[in-house]
């Protein structure tokens, strides 16, 4: 009985950990290569634009920036720089590795 509940208690603490990864419904592997493809090419340490990673922003922050679907300090569209479907990978990963998430990551490289 003891280990059952231990089970539980670790597949609750999975499912836990996992429901977030999940939530955004792109693909994370896929928005890493679009980010690094793409994304970084401009905003890199010696990039024409600001440094960015996936911990420049909170879940919330990533979260807020895709829903305003704007890049470039407001003036153009997110989907003029990726397709659909790529923005809501790229979105996946960068919330998925933000600051305050239980995966960070620099996405460095």
């Amino acid at each position: 009985m003891r280990n059952t509940l231990r089970l539980l208690a670790l597949l609750a603490l999975l499912a836990a950990l996992v429901a977030p990864l999940a939530a955004e419904g792109g693909s994370d592997t896929k928005g890493k290569f679009f980010f690094k493809k793409t994304c970084k090419s401009c905003h890199a340490p010696n990039g024409t634009a600001k440094e960015v990673t996936p911990l420049s922003k909170t879940q919330a922050q990533w979260k807020a920036y895709f829903a305003a679907g704007k890049h470039k300090k407001g003036t153009e569209k997110l989907d003029t720089v990726l397709k659909p479907e790529q923005v809501k990978d790229v979105q996946t990963f960068l919330v998925n590795h933000a600051s305050d998430s239980p995966q960070p990551e620099t996405c460095g490289g």
